[in-house]
């Protein structure tokens, strides 16, 4: 099974997986840590942990643990297994139409960007409008979930392909602008009930959903900064070949153009068309475009 889980998270242009996988296994992490607390009697261990992955609405509390801006979105309720289940099928659905168009790279982006867009929403109602204050005022409120991610997903592929079909039991094919339509505006109606917090902080993702797409088709790449902290944070786990340097007393020879330019196997042109699709074509080399070029004449 591990060795299942390694292969599908390392394929390429795979990122909606990728993130299934990292919620999957927070899940089941926290869950095998809390049955264990809770067995041999220091429940206090699992709360230790669970809290750093916990948004407070308190911004007084927030401040002393900034990092849960982005950790709440990788963590699920514990006591049952339909609130992960329906967000990693959203996920899967408009994720892999996400990766098919604007790659992986921003697909990672803009899960990172709506759980920063939800939490904004969800800090700021909870500290400045009267209503919700009052709520956390009269008791500590903490909020966990990818749902401000998945709505800023499902509402970024909204704006992109707003008539694109998805075929949904029971209704049969519906545009996915409707889909989006729906559930933010169930989200709207749910700020006033018991899970208001969660509800805030889905209308706060889909808004940068939105924001994002609108960015993109202009030019600008909100999400251009965890695209390369995230590229930095795997070169640092990357294994890197040992480079011997020797001396050749030869006479130098004349250059001639480098046949792994001029000619690329089928293996690199393969690998250099996920790189366009995960990254987009600007991401190629010099020497990856002239390779892509050379092949495209033969």
């Amino acid at each position: 099974m591990l060795k299942e889980f390694k292969n599908a998270f390392q394929r390429p242009n795979n990122a909606h997986a990728q993130l299934i996988i990292i919620n999957v296994v927070v899940f089941i992490v926290l869950g095998v840590i809390r049955v264990i607390s809770e067995i041999g009697g220091f429940p206090a261990f699992f709360e230790a942990i669970h809290t750093q992955f916990q948004i407070p609405a308190r911004f007084t509390e927030f401040i002393s643990r900034p990092w849960t801006l982005v950790t709440y979105s990788f963590a699920h309720d514990l006591t049952g297994i339909l609130h992960i289940l329906f967000n990693m099928l959203t996920l899967y659905w408009f994720g892999k139409l996400f990766v098919e168009y604007l790659g992986g790279d921003k697909l990672i982006a803009l899960y990172v960007l709506g759980a920063i867009g939800g939490a904004f929403f969800y800090l700021l109602s909870y500290n400045l409008v009267p209503y919700f204050v009052t709520q956390s005022v009269e008791r500590s409120i903490v909020r966990v979930g990818a749902s401000a991610s998945i709505n800023a997903i499902v509402v970024g592929a909204a704006t992109l392909l707003p008539d694109y079909t998805f075929f949904l039991l029971f209704f049969g094919a519906v545009r996915i602008k409707y889909i989006a339509a729906v559930i933010v505006f169930l989200s709207f109606l749910g700020t006033i009930g018991s899970n208001a917090g969660g509800n805030i902080a889905h209308l706060g993702g889909a808004l940068m959903g939105f924001i994002y797409i609108k960015q993109l088709q202009v030019g600008v790449n909100w999400g251009g900064w965890i695209t390369a902290t995230v590229d930095w944070v795997k070169s640092l786990f990357e294994s890197r070949p040992k480079v011997k340097v020797t001396y050749r007393k030869d006479e130098p020879k004349p250059k001639k153009a480098s046949p792994s330019v001029s000619k690329a196997s089928q293996e690199e042109i393969d690998s250099i068309l996920d790189k366009i699709s995960d990254r987009g074509y600007e991401s190629l080399s010099k020497e990856e475009k002239e390779k892509l070029f050379n092949a495209s004449k033969k």
